[in-house]
């Protein structure tokens, strides 16, 4: 059937009267042979009776996991102040997440932040927890810790983090930081290219609205013409449009054709080739002509 432990730990003094100590000491331990099952009770001095295990809460760093805390009672490391469980000066926020069973997460409240020294390190919680949410185990609530170092010192600063609990004690657990260097503000490092952007959407903005308003008056304008010149001037096709008469002008001006006239050559210049007088006017069947021109190169 496999083995059973059960541990019960009284707060004050054992009930039997078995012993008494500051450090406290156990009261009795009894061992099952058939059910292989062994039952220990321990006395440990306290200061507040009251219930001190709210079983089935846990603060991890992920959902479903308990590395903080467990069962409500806070893991070693987490208790008190600890360089090795420190987190480093470039990491900017941390998540924890909080879960607890169904019937008892409505006694859960919100989380509460101290900070030794009280000066020199920004913190800030967000997240479901920080909300009020009740946790479960179905549905882990997130706090969010954001902190920014604005003095930077050789120790690392103490967060405190408590979490009441109606008819509980409070599960307290310490986060240390370390601030090696003063951190800036996002918002500074951001402030000038923010500006920038801006800036930037306005003169886009302002061009946009520009060649909008240049394409819709020349759209405009050219309607008007060629109705105008339509209706007005009774003229059809390309003729209607607006400016073609000065582009066909333009057209014409770069591109029109060239004629060349024969000069007056003497004929001893040209000895060897055909003569290029006009024909005789006695020839037959040859009109007359008053002058000869020769078409365009």
């Amino acid at each position: 059937m496999g083995r059973i432990s059960q541990v019960d730990i009284i707060c004050g003094s054992c009930l039997n009267g078995a012993c008494t100590g500051q450090s406290g000491c156990i009261c009795s331990v009894s061992y099952d042979e058939s059910l292989c099952r062994v039952h220990a009770q321990l006395a440990i001095p306290c200061t507040n009776r009251g219930s001190r295990v709210f079983e089935g809460f846990t603060v991890g760093f992920h959902p479903r996991s308990w590395e903080i805390v467990s069962n409500g009672m806070t893991q070693l490391g987490y208790e008190k102040l600890h360089n090795e469980f420190s987190f480093g000066t470039e990491q900017t926020h941390v998540s924890l997440y909080l879960t607890a069973k169904f019937s008892l997460s409505g006694l859960v409240r919100k989380p509460l932040i101290k900070v030794n020294p009280d000066k020199g390190l920004e913190v800030k919680l967000t997240g479901s927890a920080e909300n009020g949410r009740a946790p479960t185990t179905l549905s882990p609530t997130v706090l969010n810790i954001y902190w920014r170092c604005e003095v930077a010192r050789d120790t690392p600063y103490e967060i405190k983090i408590m979490v009441p609990v109606d008819g509980y004690d409070p599960i307290g657990f310490t986060l240390t930081k370390l601030c090696d260097y003063r951190q800036e503000r996002e918002d500074d490092s951001t402030n000038g290219w923010a500006t920038f952007g801006v800036l930037s959407c306005m003169y886009v903005s302002n061009q946009y609205l520009t060649n909008c308003c240049f394409i819709v008056s020349s759209m405009i304008i050219c309607c008007g013409g060629f109705f105008y010149k339509s209706r007005v001037e009774h003229q059809h096709g390309l003729d209607a449009l607006p400016g073609i008469t000065v582009l066909s002008a333009l057209l014409d001006k770069v591109s029109g054709s060239r004629s060349y006239r024969l000069g007056d050559v003497d004929s001893h210049n040209f000895a060897n080739q055909t003569s290029w007088e006009r024909p005789s006017a006695s020839a037959p069947g040859n009109p007359r002509t008053e002058e000869t021109r020769y078409g365009s190169i």
